[in-house]
């Protein structure tokens, strides 16, 4: 396997981590939004590291992916 064709599977990993990680972060922040008034206030809090932590993976997963395209091109 080339090496560009390596890049192009990580790449596809990474698109994959990267619409989980969205869905997960959307359906959080709708759940936040629907039960911020009736939900226990622990598990609201636990919600919100949970949001927080799911947008840091995003932006992790989205800067891995633009390097490995920045790579892409210089091959």
């Amino acid at each position: 396997m080339s090496e560009a064709d390596h890049v192009k599977e990580v790449i596809g990993w990474l698109k994959l981590v990267f619409a989980a990680l969205v869905a997960v972060d959307v359906s959080l922040i709708a759940w936040l939004a629907q039960n911020y008034r009736a939900a226990d206030s622990v598990l609201l809090v636990l919600a919100l590291v949970a949001v927080v932590g799911t947008t840091v993976g995003i932006i992790g997963v989205n800067r891995a992916a633009f390097r490995r395209m920045a790579e892409l091109r210089n091959l």
